[in-house]
């Protein structure tokens, strides 16, 4: 029996619901939709206008339509009386394939097709900052090395145990939260699940963590590097396959605890690194993070160039444990569904042809990086990711026309980064 959502809005006292999408650039739109009207838009979707959102369309199409997920209704924990319902778009009748979470959805079948089922966990680090973005909130968090700093997790308690509170009466079993490398910065971890449960959740993580942080009267970022001095914000994912319940990525015999097919996986991530970097790292500001100068804490925490490790965290990806590994390049930007999506792109690409990840390194990046020759270079910035994506035909035949579509608007959001002036290059440059 499916699951009806007009009875669980009288038996919850659900009276409005947010029918929600997140667009390619990662933005969620919605609709506020009355609990009397709910059944009628389940059956028939929620009408949008599709160029009015980051999606690749003309005022000239018909309406986008978003027909709500309903079993994976989340009540919101700090308004009660609203439900956040994700949907998935269509047009004339068919999926609209550019879609995200439409994308996610298909290679997550395509997985299936072969009796898999990726799993992942993702660790959102953001910033409390002020309303007006201009500094961290808490004035008096400045140590150089603010990691786990006890009293500044705990001047920001009220924010962190309500988000908390939520994920817990939500299910989502939350373990852990701390105060991260940069002053102001905080992540919480989340049991991990089936990729686009994990990605249904990231994308409601990030609307609440602002909303509650707004309740505060404090702003939440996930900007990758929102100030120059201190660590970026990353997402990174912990990734591992199943077939039949059994971990497909686990092998005792290893020395890691990981898989040929673990390696093959990890080696289609490597072979299309460059390329994921413009969907894993998606705003010209990400590569102020992942090719950064050293902050103040000591070290960016955030990889440049293509390897992995063992339990290694100056690596893009490493193996800290049996059965599965983390891949370290996302940002705090990354849309939530197309970062599972990349993943289990090229991680099934890495499988189906076998591809050798290389040798394994287990050198500190940060220090002896410079000595090591061959191995590829992340992207300097988003031009040269958004290049590598266009001339990847696994990506492209995976993700299919969500790539031309994606590169289109990426390339204007570029255009307009390089129509904008300075104050540096005034301030170096006037007087040449």
């Amino acid at each position: 029996m499916s699951f009806d959502v007009s009875t669980a809005a009288r038996e919850r006292g659900i009276k409005y619901f947010l029918v929600s999408y997140t667009d390619l650039f990662g933005t969620q739109r919605a609709k506020l939709v009355p609990a009397p009207a709910i059944a009628e838009i389940c059956r028939d979707g929620a009408g949008f206008a599709g160029f009015a959102t980051w999606l690749d369309m003309s005022p000239a199409d018909s309406d986008l339509v978003a027909i709500p997920d309903a079993e994976r209704l989340i009540q919101l924990p700090w308004r009660p009386e609203v439900g956040w319902l994700p949907a998935d778009l269509a047009m004339g009748g068919k999926p609209v394939e550019q879609a995200p979470r439409n994308v996610l959805k298909r290679l997550i079948a395509d997985a299936a097709g072969d009796g898999l089922q990726m799993k992942t966990g993702v660790e959102c680090e953001f910033f409390l900052i002020t309303a007006d973005g201009a500094e961290p909130a808490d004035t008096s968090d400045r140590q150089m090395k603010p990691c786990y700093d006890q009293s500044a997790l705990m001047r920001r308690y009220d924010v962190i145990a309500e988000i908390c509170d939520a994920m817990l009466a939500l299910g989502w079993k939350p373990y852990q939260n701390d105060h991260e490398d940069a002053n102001g910065q905080f992540e919480m971890n989340w049991d991990y699940d089936d990729a686009l449960v994990t990605a249904d959740r990231h994308a409601f993580f990030k609307y609440m963590t602002r909303s509650i942080a707004e309740k505060h009267g404090l702003r939440a970022t996930f900007m990758p590097k929102p100030f120059m001095d201190l660590t970026g914000s990353g997402c990174h994912a912990h990734v591992s396959l199943w077939r039949d319940g059994r971990n497909v990525f686990a092998d005792r015999s290893d020395e890691l605890g990981m898989s040929p097919e673990g390696y093959h996986f990890i080696g289609g991530l490597i072979h299309s690194a460059d390329a994921l970097a413009a969907i894993t790292n998606p705003c010209v500001n990400s590569y102020k993070r992942i090719n950064a100068p050293r902050t103040t804490s000591g070290a960016t925490w955030a990889p440049n160039t293509v390897t992995y490790s063992g339990n290694n965290r100056t690596h893009m990806i490493r193996i800290p444990g049996p059965g599965r590994f983390e891949f370290r390049l996302a940002d705090g930007a990354v849309n939530p569904y197309l970062l599972q999506a990349a993943i289990l792109a090229a991680g099934l690409d890495g499988i189906r042809n076998r591809r050798d990840p290389g040798p394994r390194l287990d050198i500190n990046m940060y220090t002896e990086g410079h000595l090591v020759e061959g191995f590829k270079q992340l992207p300097l910035n988003m031009l040269d990711a958004m290049r590598a994506l266009a001339n990847n035909d696994v990506l492209h035949d995976a993700l299919g026309s969500f790539v031309p579509s994606y590169l289109k608007l990426k390339n204007e959001e570029w255009n307009a980064y390089c129509r904008h002036l300075t104050q540096w290059e005034r301030d170096t440059t006037l007087d040449c």
